[in-house]
């Protein structure tokens, strides 16, 4: 990836987790919603966080393994997502929007895992 285009990414990270952690403000406070919300506040900040350190990385294998945490990062953000959307009276359609934002971030990552694989021969 260009540094374009993970700074882009980067940016768009950034602001997701922002607007994840907004919306985990307004849940309840009960021990339920303390342990979802700090399971997804780790994940979605750690998307943004593994891209941003895979820059950083001293080769492509690096940066691919990074962005492969960023992937499983998102992946799980979206599920403890789906799980709130399940259980909390919330804004449904502010948690389907987050889902939907981390999705395309997953998709981006996804492809561009693949791209940079198959430039290392994998």
């Amino acid at each position: 990836m260009s540094n374009d285009f993970s700074e882009k990414l980067i940016i768009r990270s950034k602001k997701v987790a922002v607007e994840v952690i907004t919306y985990i403000r307004r849940l309840p406070k009960d021990n339920v919603n303390y342990v979802i919300s700090n399971q997804i506040i780790r994940s979605v900040l750690s998307v943004g966080a593994n891209i941003t350190e895979g820059q950083g990385g001293s080769s492509k294998r690096d940066f691919v393994n990074f962005l492969r945490y960023a992937l499983k990062s998102a992946n799980e953000t979206i599920y403890w997502l789906q799980i709130v959307g399940l259980v909390s009276t919330v804004d449904g359609k502010q948690i389907k929007y987050l889902e939907e934002e981390l999705i395309e971030i997953a998709k981006i990552l996804g492809a561009s895992i693949s791209t940079i694989s198959k430039d290392l021969g994998r």
